[in-house]
């Protein structure tokens, strides 16, 4: 008698791995390392030509939208699949803050003129909560009175970039808001690839979409989610690279990758990476499917920022004095991976929450 097995299939189809191709193609042309520190060292760090291309070109921005309302109709893990190859070039582009996380929120609302304009690529959305904040966390309001909003919102990733910010209000109600009516003021980031910036409402109008409370909820876990793939890309970056180079560099008249305390170090990284895309396929499978998509978010991201810094580390260290310079990208990659370790919540907020959805408390 035959079974049939209730296991995800997390293989990649011929359909997502045609995807990669495209896109690993495109940011090649558009998201060079060089261009990219460029890039990082002037006043405007996204490139807008990978975002126009990836937008418009090729639809991106709509992947999670129903054909319906104006997008592509396709599922989380092809969105998945495209913040892989977005994390192995750490590309400056909105991906992750407005295809994912601005439009989940919207498509909560069930805003079918906003979503439409985000899904072409016309306008960029951010949702105005903190980068820090993990899935189902208490978030940061604005004050509503007498139909305008009034406050300050902190860590607001692509703000900058936005042309509709969402925005909760302590009404329980989640608003858009023009970009030009609010002051976005840079901060201080370590990761220059995905600036952060502080939100002033001082008076702005707005429209109220939804609530507030399950569409920030939902927007979130879907961001956890997919970042576990841009993180995935990250890491498998670094290794690939450090591979290439210890294959290259030479000591001793040997190349430098022959030494056996090396290839141990690298066969670990090799197994954490490993362990790494099947977390991060199994959220974002999770996430298609809507079952029990909680606990594989949390344990995603439980597991993906240590592996990410961890690759990133050895890379920089293994590359001896030219990782070292800022001329080298494996910099970028640090950092990137080092923000997005505390980005929709630290592993230790993931940890507690898997807890409490598996019912292992801590004693």
């Amino acid at each position: 008698m035959s079974t049939t097995s209730t296991q995800p299939d997390l293989l990649y189809s011929e359909e997502e791995e045609a995807l990669r191709a495209a896109v690993r193609d495109l940011l090649a042309d558009h998201c060079d390392p060089a261009d990219v520190i460029t890039r990082i060292e002037s006043d405007a760090p996204h490139v807008s030509a990978a975002w126009k291309a990836l937008a418009e070109g090729m639809g991106l921005a709509g992947l999670l939208v129903p054909e319906a309302k104006g997008g592509q109709g396709a599922s989380h893990r092809e969105a998945a699949v495209v913040c892989e190859e977005l994390g192995r070039a750490v590309a400056p582009v909105p991906f992750l803050t407005s295809a994912v996380v601005a439009t989940e929120a919207l498509l909560a609302c069930d805003t079918d003129d906003l979503l439409a304009d985000l899904a072409s690529g016309r306008l960029i959305g951010a949702l105005a909560v903190g980068l820090d904040t993990a899935p189902g966390a208490p978030f940061t309001t604005v004050r509503l009175e007498d139909g305008l909003l009034h406050g300050e919102l902190t860590g607001i990733a692509d703000a900058a970039v936005a042309d509709v910010l969402l925005v909760p209000a302590d009404d329980g109600g989640l608003y858009a808001v023009d970009g030009d009516a609010a002051t976005v003021t840079p901060q201080a980031s370590l990761d220059l690839t995905r600036p952060l910036a502080t939100v002033t409402l001082a008076g702005a109008p707005g429209r109220r979409l939804g609530e507030a409370g399950p569409a920030v909820r939902r927007a979130l876990r879907a961001g956890a989610g997919l970042l576990a793939s841009e993180q995935l890309g990250l890491a498998d970056w670094s290794l690939t690279e450090t591979v290439r180079y210890l294959k290259e560099r030479k000591q001793f008249n040997r190349p430098v990758g022959g030494f056996q305390a090396l290839k141990h170090r690298l066969a670990q990284l090799w197994l954490e990476v490993v362990n790494l895309r099947a977390a991060a396929r199994g959220a974002a499978d999770a996430l298609a499917t809507g079952e029990d998509a909680d606990v594989s978010v949390a344990v995603a991201q439980a597991y993906a920022g240590q592996v990410a810094v961890h690759a990133a580390e050895e890379a920089l260290q293994l590359h001896g004095g030219i990782g070292m310079t800022w001329e080298h990208p494996v910099h970028l990659y640090l950092k990137r991976a080092k923000a997005d370790s505390i980005a929709y919540g630290t592993a230790g907020a993931h940890r507690e929450t898997l807890a409490s959805l598996v019912d292992l408390q801590a004693p």
